[in-house]
């Protein structure tokens, strides 16, 4: 019972966190419209049926039933039809029909005495600064929520600290549980190395932690190594010769092997002495934090651009029942159940279980600071993308002393919206199905 409470507050958790989120997001775009003079009629988190609202000042504020986006209506969105281009009637066809729609929409918002109050009569800096404004919130949550994973609670690593020793050296790949009698030696349990030792320096040099240490025995076959070690509170000094062995190799950025074209394991020749490292928490200093998300942002444009083909990693694990990549896309679904998992797993100290669900925070505002940057309508990206396209034309119209061409005309590509919804919405169905019925293993 007490599993099934926790996993609700893990989800819990993550759905208060992607409003909160969310309601910023927003927030980003409404303190620098205001500013710039533009009416804002809503100011509204989430879809659908309105809970509830309050109108303050010209601007109504208030919360909707579906807690999976938000926005903020402007005045003024898009331009009206140029002077002697004719409306057209729906009998022209459906997709004229939704530019039109959304003309008179935008026509709609805009009040007798206002028209200078326009989004769309706005400097383009101004424009692409309200609509930077939401991911760049984004953007700015981020860096607090890894600053608080990496500063606050601090990241395992693998410490100075011996905890394994292996008595015998195993071909790469092999599952043997004990050592064969004719094996040879791992050359850390001939040395004398023992659990628990504390290693000090290698050949004089200080280690600060596991990682500089495999670094050093790799780079160091065959060469015989003074390695002073701290047992019980006294130091000795052992002599370790690691042996040359071949070795797969481990990708840094996911934690698995790597794999040549033909799918076989790649792998290298290295020391090897056969010892495996204790972990440890440890804070990081802030200057880790930008590289951090850094990271997480490349890996999000790295995924974007693969999406296509990892939708279908996703379609055939959730039709098929093959096993989801660990690194692939998932849907708010997804994003609540890890949490959920995380929070109701007791043998997880809970400092690490709320890192866990911080950096799983700070992750998801990652993804919707590079997500909103796409340029296509209706996200953020495209709104800029029209501005853009608008400052490059009327800069060579006054660089040739031609007539200002005047605003793009932005509501000519709502039939590319309208696809693009569609698309986004295809692929939120598939990714909360497979996440349903298909989720990622996390610890499998």
């Amino acid at each position: 019972m007490l599993t099934v409470l926790l996993f609700i507050v893990g989800v819990l958790i993550m759905v208060v966190g992607l409003a909160v989120s969310i309601a910023l997001h927003e927030v980003g775009h409404l303190v620098p419209a205001k500013r710039f003079g533009v009416k804002v009629g809503q100011y509204m988190i989430g879809f659908g049926p309105t809970l509830f609202s309050r109108t303050r000042g010209e601007t109504q504020y208030g919360v909707k039933a579906l807690p999976l986006g938000g926005y903020i209506s402007m005045s003024g969105m898009f331009p009206p039809a140029k002077n002697g281009e004719a409306g057209r009637a729906s009998s022209t066809g459906f997709f004229q029909t939704l530019v039109q729609d959304a003309r008179t929409a935008s026509a709609e918002t805009i009040d007798e005495g206002d028209e200078e109050r326009t989004f769309y009569r706005l400097p383009v800096y101004k424009r692409v600064i309200i609509m930077l404004g939401g991911p760049t919130m984004n953007l700015l949550i981020a860096v607090v929520l890894f600053g608080v994973v990496l500063c606050g609670f601090g990241v395992a690593r693998e410490s100075t600290t011996v905890g394994l020793v292996n008595e015998c050296v195993l071909p790469a790949g092999s599952t043997a549980t004990s050592c064969p009698a004719d094996a040879t030696p791992a050359p850390a349990f001939a040395a004398g190395l023992r659990n628990g030792d504390r290693i000090v320096s290698i050949d004089g040099e200080t280690m600060s932690d596991g990682d500089q240490i495999a670094a050093v025995l790799r780079d160091s076959a065959d060469t015989t190594l003074d390695v002073v070690v701290d047992r019980d509170g006294s130091e000795q000094t052992l002599e370790v010769t690691p042996t040359l062995s071949e070795r797969y190799v481990v990708d840094e950025s996911t934690g698995q092997y790597e794999e040549a074209a033909d799918g076989t394991p790649v792998t290298r020749e290295v020391g090897f002495v056969g010892i495996g490292f204790a972990t440890e928490t440890a804070r990081q200093p802030v200057t880790a934090v930008l590289p951090a998300v850094w990271n997480n942002v490349t890996h999000v444009v790295d995924l974007i651009i693969h999406l296509p083909q990892r939708l279908v990693g996703v379609a055939e694990a959730a039709f098929g029942g093959g096993e989801r990549d660990a690194n692939g896309p998932v849907s708010v679904v997804g994003v609540g159940r890890m949490a959920g998992e995380i929070v109701s797993l007791d043998s997880v100290p809970i400092v690490d279980r709320a890192a866990y669900v911080v950096n799983l925070l700070a992750s998801l505002n990652v993804a919707l600071f590079v997500f909103n940057l796409i340029p296509l309508m209706p996200l953020d990206g495209g709104h800029i993308a029209g501005a853009l396209v608008e400052a490059v034309r009327r800069g060579f119209a006054k660089l040739f002393r031609r007539p200002d061409p005047g605003p793009v005309d932005t509501a000519r590509v709502i039939p590319l919206t309208f696809a693009v919804v569609i698309l986004l919405g295809g692929m939120s169905v598939l990714l909360i199905y497979a996440d349903i019925v298909n989720p990622i293993d996390l610890f499998g």
